[in-house]
């Protein structure tokens, strides 16, 4: 049979099915698994068989949801955490020692900042921050004991996009991992270990969950580098529930159909705010005027679910409008069904110092507007009476 596509893959794996032949996978709502003998439990601990012997370690949900998402990203591993941000820690913590180094892309999620700034200095590991615009600069920031390569495309929050193959090849030149946040895309749009990167991040809190339910994170990668994360993840604890993974893997069979609407009116909702007097610039990747259209074209299916935007007047321009906001959601999540406006200045981004904000390109004036999935009419009838 010839190799199934990606909404293929995102509903057909599931675990294998139990004695009563459940057409969809149950909850493994469970602790710990039982062994036949003691034998059986001397060979499951010495990693002689590959079974399930503490959720910690490994569920059926857990299993399945990890494997859906190997299978969308073309990786041969993975490791599902509680949280987006403990996917990325933890992926740094399990192979970075002290007196390592990153090279990382200023523009970062917030807490991904604070992790580069507040907390592995305690530990030893410095960083280094190239910025978006001035990515000749990367090769010079690399020192020898640089390990790794960070970055996210697109970024949050202001959409900018990497070029991830020509990451790639640095990272082969001087020998260092690329690992890449591909939250923002999901690997319907963009595979990045197609482009030369060694491990993938995900925040399934986002748009795999596509609802704002749960939280949950994903690495995914090489079965080597997995096998670090898995071991350092397994002691240290920060593993996915089964439910949560359980709702996930339902949401990824619906991730393709949603994840084109979301695309369809991001592009639209971008449209008519380039025509807006009251907006200072908008940024989309798929937007012909986005500094890295023809970039994102090549990496990307479509351009995410994400618009950015700068609001006339600054800060309190920016107040006024958030505060005539009507049906859109005032929140810091994104990739919901329900479309949702962030300030990143006093929110997501409100840990870091101004001229810290200003080198990532974030303004006081700059909306996020993660585009959900109501009618385009509505979502854009709220943002340009709440711009009015």
């Amino acid at each position: 049979m010839k190799q199934k596509k990606f909404e293929t893959k995102a509903i057909r794996t599931q675990t294998e099915r139990s004695k009563f032949l459940e057409h969809s996978s149950p909850i493994y709502l469970t602790s710990s698994f039982v062994f036949e003998d003691a034998e059986d439990m001397r060979a499951s601990f010495a990693e002689e068989k590959d079974r399930n012997i503490y959720s910690r370690y490994s569920n059926p949900n857990s299993s399945e949801f990890i494997e859906k998402v190997c299978q969308m990203e073309g990786a041969e591993d993975g490791f599902a955490f509680a949280s987006g941000m403990s996917a990325v820690f933890s992926t740094f913590a399990a192979l970075l020692s002290s007196g390592d180094h990153v090279v990382s892309c200023r523009s970062i999620f917030g807490s991904t900042h604070s992790l580069f700034t507040q907390f592995f200095p305690r530990w030893n590991i410095g960083h280094s921050y190239f910025n978006i615009d001035e990515p000749e600069t990367i090769e010079a920031l690399i020192q020898p004991n640089t390990r790794m390569i960070f970055a996210e495309s697109p970024t949050n929050p202001g959409v900018d996009i990497l070029d991830l193959g020509a990451l790639g090849k640095l990272a082969r030149k001087h020998n260092v991992l690329l690992v890449i946040d591909n939250c923002f895309a999901t690997p319907y749009l963009q595979q990045p270990l197609k482009f030369g990167a060694d491990l993938v991040i995900h925040s399934g809190t986002k748009l795999m969950d596509g609802q704002g339910r749960v939280l949950a994170g994903i690495t995914v990668g090489s079965r080597e580098l997995v096998d670090k994360i898995y071991r350092f993840s397994r002691i240290t604890g920060p593993a996915l529930s089964p439910f949560n993974a359980w709702i996930l893997s339902r949401s990824l069979e619906t991730l393709a159909v949603r994840v084109d609407r979301h695309c369809e009116n991001a592009l639209k909702l971008a449209e008519f705010l380039e025509s807006q007097p009251e907006i200072n610039w908008v940024k989309y990747p798929f937007l012909p005027s986005h500094p890295k259209h023809e970039l994102a074209k090549k990496q990307m299916k479509a351009g995410g679910c994400v618009v950015a935007f700068e609001v006339k007047g600054g800060l309190e321009a920016g107040r006024k409008f958030f505060d005539n906001i009507r049906l859109l959601s005032l929140s810091a999540n994104l990739g919901d069904t329900r479309s949702i406006v962030t300030h990143p200045a006093s929110t997501t981004h409100s840990k870091l110092a101004p001229e810290e904000r200003a080198e990532s390109g974030i303004t006081d004036g700059m909306v996020r507007v993660s585009v959900g999935l109501e009618h385009i009419d509505d979502i854009i009838a709220d943002i340009r009476q709440a711009l009015g």
